[in-house]
C-alpha cells in the first residue's frame, strides 16, 4: 500500500492538495482497519453520526494543513 503518492506531498494547486488530503485520509484509514467487512460497519456508524463526521472532516483538514504547507501555501 502506498501511503503517499510518488512519495511527495508537492501539488500543483490547493485543489490538487485537497484532492490528496482526502485520499491521504482514506488510505489512513484503510492501514489502521484492513478488514472490508469492519470498515463498512465502522463507515455505516460514523456516516449517521455528526460527531464522526465531523472528526472524519478534521482528518483531512490536518493532512491538508500540512501539505499547504509542504507546498509553501501554493505562494
Amino acid at each position: 500500500m502506498e501511503l503517499v503518492p510518488n512519495n511527495t506531498l508537492i501539488c500543483a494547486s490547493p485543489e490538487d492538495g485537497r484532492r490528496l488530503a482526502l485520499g491521504l485520509a482514506m488510505q489512513t484509514s484503510f492501514a489502521i482497519q484492513p478488514d472490508d467487512h469492519v470498515q463498512k460497519i465502522i463507515r455505516d456508524a460514523y456516516m449517521n453520526n455528526p460527531d464522526g463526521l465531523i472528526a472524519a472532516g478534521h482528518v483531512v483538514a490536518i493532512e491538508f494543513a500540512t501539505i499547504a504547507a509542504a507546498n509553501n501555501y501554493w505562494r
